[in-house]
C-alpha cells in the first residue's frame, strides 16, 4: 500500500507535553464505524465492556535506556548519545546511535564520566558491530544484574523524540512514564495506552466482572521510526523481544469459546498476541522475536476491541490501528480528534476502536 495514504496534518499545540492528571481523566474517542464518534474520558472504559471480557495488558517496565558517552580514539574526543533498545545477550545491547558516523568497530565509549555509578566510576562499553540508519551493537563490561544497576545510576528515561526536542526529561517522568503495573524490565518505550490505567479504573473493572490478563513485549526505540519507504511492501519492520505464557493463553482461549471478548490495551499486546496465535487460530505459549509489520487487508486473530493512543502519521502503528477498525474510519476519527483538540501521542488521549470486521 502508499505510504501517503496514512499521512494526516498534526498541529505541533496538540502533541500532549505531560500526561493528564489522574490519568483516568484523559480523554476517550470511542469508534464504533465511521458514522459516528462517541467523545468520553477513560474512565468510562467499563461501561462499553461487558462481563466475562477480558482485558489484556503488557506489563513491560521501561528502562533508563537513553545514555551519553564519550569516545576517545587518538587524541580526540566526541560525545555520543545512545538509545538502547534490545537485549541481545547479558552484557549486549543493540542501540541506535547520534552520530553514529563518529564510531567504528572496536571503539570505547564511557558512560557516566564523572558519577558514582559503579565501582570505578562510570560504565564502558565497546562497539563491536554497525548497521543501519544508526544502529550499534555495544559490550558492556559488566553483565546482568551488575550491568541493570549500572544503567539505573547513568541511565536517563527515554521520552519519545516529539516531547524530548521540546523538553529534558525530569523526576517527574520516572512515575508518569512508567504503567501502574509495569514489572518486567526491558523496555525502552511505554506501552502508552496502559499509562491511563489507576487503581481505581481497575477495581472498577473488576466490579464489572472483566478479567485482567498480562502480556509481555519490551517495546523498542523503533517504535518511533518513520516509514521513509514509498509503499509499506518495502519497509523493513523492527524486531521487539515478547512472551505469552501458557496460563495466559489458556485464559484467553477459554474467553474466546465462550462468547467473550479480548481487549487489547495497546498496540504492543495486540501484535504480541497476534504473533502467538497457532495454526489452528488458538493463542499458545509463546516467546521469542516478533517484526510482525500489520497493514489494512490483515486478518486479527484475537482482539475484537482496541484502547490505544493517538499515533504519529505515516507510522506502522497508524498502520495497525488502519487495519483494525478500518482506513477511512480512522482517517475520520483523527480529523475528528483533532478539531476537537484530542491530545496526541505518548502522554495524550486514548481511543477505543471495534473491530472492522465483527
Amino acid at each position: 500500500m502508499r505510504v501517503d495514504l496514512f499521512d494526516f496534518d498534526l498541529p505541533d499545540e496538540r502533541i500532549a507535553l505531560r500526561p493528564a492528571e489522574p490519568r483516568d481523566s484523559a480523554r476517550m474517542l470511542v469508534v464504533k464505524d465511521r458514522r459516528g464518534f462517541e467523545d468520553r474520558i477513560v474512565r468510562d472504559l467499563p461501561a462499553f465492556l461487558r462481563p466475562g471480557d477480558a482485558i489484556v495488558f503488557n506489563d513491560t517496565r521501561v528502562i533508563p535506556a537513553q545514555l551519553t558517552g564519550l569516545r576517545r580514539r587518538d587524541g580526540s574526543v566526541s560525545q555520543i548519545d545512545t538509545t538502547l533498545h534490545m537485549r541481545v545477550a547479558a552484557d549486549r545491547w543493540k542501540a541506535f546511535a547520534r552520530p553514529a558516523k563518529r564510531l567504528v568497530v572496536g571503539d570505547r565509549i564511557n558512560f557516566g564520566h564523572g558519577s558514582n555509578t559503579c565501582l570505578v566510576g562510570s560504565l564502558d562499553a565497546t562497539v563491536i558491530d554497525k548497521g543501519e540508519a544508526g544502529e550499534v551493537t555495544l559490550a558492556f563490561d559488566l553483565s546482568g544484574p551488575a550491568l541493570d544497576e549500572a544503567l539505573h545510576a547513568v541511565g536517563h528515561i527515554p521520552l519519545p523524540p516529539y516531547i524530548a526536542t521540546r523538553r529534558m526529561d525530569d523526576e517527574r517522568d520516572k512515575a508518569d512514564y512508567q504503567t501502574i503495573y509495569a514489572r518486567e524490565e526491558g523496555a525502552v518505550a511505554a506501552p502508552t495506552a496502559g499509562l491511563h490505567f489507576t487503581p481505581s479504573l481497575f477495581s472498577a473493572l473488576e466490579s464489572t466482572g472483566i478479567e485482567k490478563h498480562f502480556v509481555t513485549l519490551h517495546v523498542g526505540a523503533g517504535t518511533f521510526l518513520p516509514v521513509k519507504a514509498d509503499d509499506t511492501a518495502d519497509h523493513k519492520m523492527h524486531s521487539e523481544i515478547g512472551y505469552v505464557s501458557a496460563q495466559t493463553a489458556a485464559a484467553l482461549n477459554a474467553v474466546k469459546e465462550r462468547g467473550g471478548r479480548i481487549v487489547s490495551v495497546g498496540t504492543t499486546s495486540l501484535r504480541l498476541m497476534e504473533s502467538a496465535v497457532g495454526p489452528d487460530g488458538r493463542l499458545q505459549e509463546w516467546s521469542g522475536s516478533t517484526d510482525i509489520f500489520i497493514t489494512p487487508g490483515y486478518k486479527f486473530r484475537t482482539a475484537d476491541v482496541l484502547m490505544t493512543n493517538f499515533h504519529l502519521p505515516r507510522s506502522t502503528l497508524f498502520m495497525l490501528v488502519s487495519a483494525f477498525a478500518g482506513l477511512e474510519t480512522m482517517r475520520a476519527a483523527y480529523a475528528h480528534a483533532i478539531e476537537n483538540e484530542y491530545r496526541f501521542y505518548s502522554y495524550g488521549d486514548s481511543s477505543l476502536l471495534f473491530r472492522s470486521d465483527l
